[in-house]
């Protein structure tokens, strides 16, 4: 056993031994990794104070106050601190189809103030998720436009493979506390976002889209190809040439009717359940070409007409219209108004608000839409 003293003269020898080798390697990598650990947790713990504090989705309770620009290139992430805000006492809902409603246009139809929190690509699911927040959070709600594209009349809208797309979606955003955002906030992308956030409040870069979601999503009209569109519209659907009736035509008795299932209006009937009582819901549907609207007088056309019935019904039940434009018109006959099958052209975004206070005044139809009964 070793006395006190041969155990010093060891303990000695090692520091003498390890100095010894610092100066012959001349490097302390002791040192050296514990500067790196020590720099990497103070830039990490910098980083999450960043975003922590300046949360470029205004969803934390730890953020500093100010009025978040819209600065996320995904609208999935940037509509819900505005949707959460109170401030627009009216909204569009929907997908690309319903983004070109300019929100002035609309006020001069309707009243209240508008925003257009419609998102490119939304599913059903997603649209749900995004009323719902709204509703959550607007007790004094005016009215909403609700554009519906044909997925919500599939028999699987909401089957597990729709509920999203490739497009990254944040439940945290819509759902639970407030508290529970802030180990999402802790990425790369959040990072980015927050320095775009802080760029804006130096005035060194602008707003992504402004606070009411409106923008002009489509190229220039001046660059429109005529050519281009005509094989976007009929090839895309696997079409070369207008639809001819079916013969014989379908005919659907009241049982057969009866017995469809649509989950998708199942689901926006839940949706709007927790409407304010003297709010307003108008259903649109908005238009589409021939090409992809179901064949005249078909089983695909007997069913979505049954659909739009039925979302009449809701839209009725809490004092509004469904407004169709997805119907053969001359509208929806001529390539020239659209650049793909789904897709019109920016100026007939204005023959739609302008439709919209028609049939807000009474107007049952026109040559290019009408208002679905839900009686039919």
């Amino acid at each position: 056993m070793q006395s006190l003293d041969e155990r010093a003269f060891a303990l000695q020898a090692s520091r003498m031994s390890r100095s010894s080798a610092t100066a012959r390697d001349g490097f302390d990598w002791t040192r050296w990794l514990r500067w790196c650990a020590g720099t990497a947790f103070a830039l990490s713990f910098a980083a999450l104070a960043f975003t922590v504090l300046f949360d470029p989705y205004g969803a934390n309770p730890l953020r500093i106050r100010f009025e978040r620009p819209l600065m996320d290139i995904n609208q999935r992430f940037m509509y819900p601190q505005v949707l959460r805000s109170g401030e627009f006492d009216s909204a569009v809902f929907g997908t690309s189809t319903t983004r070109l409603l300019k929100p002035s246009e609309l006020e001069a139809g309707f009243g209240g103030h508008f925003g257009n929190f419609a998102m490119n690509a939304a599913t059903p699911f997603e649209q749900s998720k995004a009323v719902g927040l709204y509703l959550a959070h607007m007790p004094r709600l005016r009215t909403i436009v609700w554009g519906l594209d044909d997925n919500w009349c599939e028999k699987d809208a909401t089957a597990p493979e729709k509920l999203l797309t490739e497009r990254p979606f944040p439940p945290w955003l819509y759902e639970g506390s407030t508290w529970a955002s802030i180990p999402h906030l802790f990425n790369l992308r959040t990072l980015e976002i927050s320095s775009r956030v802080a760029l804006n409040r130096l005035g060194r870069m602008k707003p992504r889209l402004p606070r009411n979601g409106y923008d002009v999503f489509l190229p220039p009209d001046s660059t429109y190809d005529a050519a281009r569109a005509h094989e976007h519209i009929w090839f895309a659907k696997g079409k070369a040439q207008a639809v001819e009736p079916a013969s014989p035509p379908y005919e659907a008795s009241a049982a057969e009717r009866a017995s469809w299932r649509y989950p998708g209006v199942e689901l926006l009937d839940e949706t709007v359940m927790p409407f304010p009582q003297g709010a307003r819901l108008i259903i649109l549907l908005p238009p589409e070409h021939v090409a992809g609207l179901p064949q005249p007088r078909s089983f695909d056309e007997a069913y979505r007409d049954e659909c739009k019935r039925r979302l009449a019904v809701i839209a009725n039940a809490h004092r509004g219209f469904l407004l169709d434009f997805a119907i053969p018109s001359p509208l929806t006959r001529e390539d020239k108004n659209f650049w793909d099958w789904l897709h019109y052209r920016l100026p007939f975004a204005k023959r739609i608000t302008d439709a919209l206070g028609e049939a807000q005044a009474g107007k049952t139809s026109a040559e290019d839409y009408r208002v679905v009964a839900a009686s039919l």
